[in-house]
């Protein structure tokens, strides 16, 4: 019955003074506001960048050909062939492999129906779409007995299609690469830009050995691909990689790079991290300072009611029931000024969204910490006046004016 009335007294007093209630709250909804409008925009940049990085394939490990040197110039990663098939079929071996595909790339100028496209060439394995985590749109991937017949078969990404096959379906048409005809197999399902700003979908696919073999003439790749059966096993993979490769080139100095596709994101993860402090940071300064104005109002309003407390104690109100009221009172005033703020921040978030495209995502562990310490921001910064209210003398406070 105490707390009861103690919630009745806080939720007249809070009424009567609106206004004073709502510029009170005004600090603690602009930080809170800031701050889950803030992690909405930042988190969905970073979920951007991470599913960017998983369109690239899960448990991904890239081995990468040397460089060269030549008098006093020196090439950088890939600019000497040093992998080979054989490099390839050895990694196959491995444990915890699961594909592997050999990548050779060029740029050419392709033809089809009357229409001509520079794009890139890549000759891959039959596994290229299982390691690069893509989907087929329409048609199939060739097979290892086209790699092993040297087909002229290729797969095509959509900006091919556009270009060359305008409301079109490809499947079954022919295209001519280096004056070659290559029959149109299957279609990749759409990706989009990486995060190199690389067009993933203006490519064709073929078989290495048709690129190695009839397109160009070489005996060596530009990169190996290698999945791993899983997270917990893409180190260890890549370790073996580096072993395996050092014994069968013959050298301690290696003559290749091996990197895996956490690493990349362990960047991702650490830009996320770096920004989550700091949006913390601002959060704290933000509610310290709604908590510190929180705190002076309450202040000024014991003074005013101080004829109020004295009146509340004589007729029987403990120093506790006063200490309660207002600790609600100032708990109730940040708790909405925090609802209000995170009401207000995922709807700006969502409003720049729509407006200029950036991606916005709002993690729910946001909403309930900003909602939390806006909570406890309140019993904090309240607790003192409730404090100095609760301890006025009856006496004293019913002679106040």
């Amino acid at each position: 019955m105490r707390l009861l009335a103690s919630l009745k007294i806080s939720a007249r007093a809070l009424r009567r003074n609106k206004m004073r209630s709502l510029l009170t709250m005004l600090g603690v909804i602009i930080g809170v506001g800031a701050v889950i409008a803030s992690v909405s925009l930042t988190s969905g940049a970073t979920k951007e960048v991470e599913d960017q990085v998983s369109s690239l394939g899960e448990n991904v490990v890239n081995v990468f050909s040397g460089n060269f040197t030549r008098g006093g110039m020196r090439g950088g990663w890939g600019s000497a062939p040093t992998l080979t098939l054989a490099d390839s079929a050895a990694i196959a071996q491995l444990p915890n492999v699961v594909a592997v595909t050999p990548e050779v790339r060029d740029r050419e100028q392709v033809l089809a129906n009357g229409q001509n496209w520079n794009t890139l060439v890549m000759g891959e394995s039959p596994s290229y779409p299982q390691i690069r985590n893509w989907k087929m749109a329409r048609g199939a991937m060739f097979s290892d007995d086209d790699v092993a017949s040297l087909a002229k078969c290729a797969v095509i990404g959509q900006t091919v299609v556009d270009q060359l096959f305008p409301n079109q379906d490809p499947v079954g048409q022919t295209i001519r690469i280096r004056n070659l005809p290559f029959l149109v197999v299957g279609v990749l399902a759409p990706k989009g830009f990486n995060l190199f700003g690389q067009d993933q979908d203006d490519t064709v696919v073929v078989p290495y050995s048709s690129h190695m073999h009839r397109i160009t003439t070489r005996r060596f790749v530009n990169d190996i691909l290698v999945e791993a059966s899983s997270s917990d096993t893409i180190n260890d993979v890549q370790d073996e990689i580096n072993e395996l490769l050092l014994d069968r080139h013959h050298t301690t100095d290696p003559d290749f790079t091996v990197r895996n596709q956490l690493e990349l994101m362990d960047m991702v993860t650490k830009t996320s991290r770096t920004m989550s402090l700091l949006i913390a940071g601002v959060a704290a300064v933000s509610l310290v300072v709604g908590g510190i104005g929180i705190m002076n109002i309450m202040l000024v309003s014991v003074t005013e009611r101080t004829r109020e407390i004295g009146i509340r104690m004589a007729v029987g109100a403990r120093a506790a029931d006063i200490l309660v009221q207002f600790l609600i009172e100032a708990v109730t005033l940040s708790a909405f000024g925090g609802a209000i703020g995170i009401g207000g921040g995922v709807a700006f978030s969502m409003t720049v969204s729509n407006f200029y495209g950036i991606p916005a995502y709002t993690p729910y562990l946001w909403i309930i910490i900003a909602f939390a310490s806006s909570a406890l921001i309140g019993i904090i910064s309240g607790f003192y006046p409730a404090w100095k209210a609760s301890q006025l003398d009856p006496i004293e406070a019913l002679r106040y004016e």
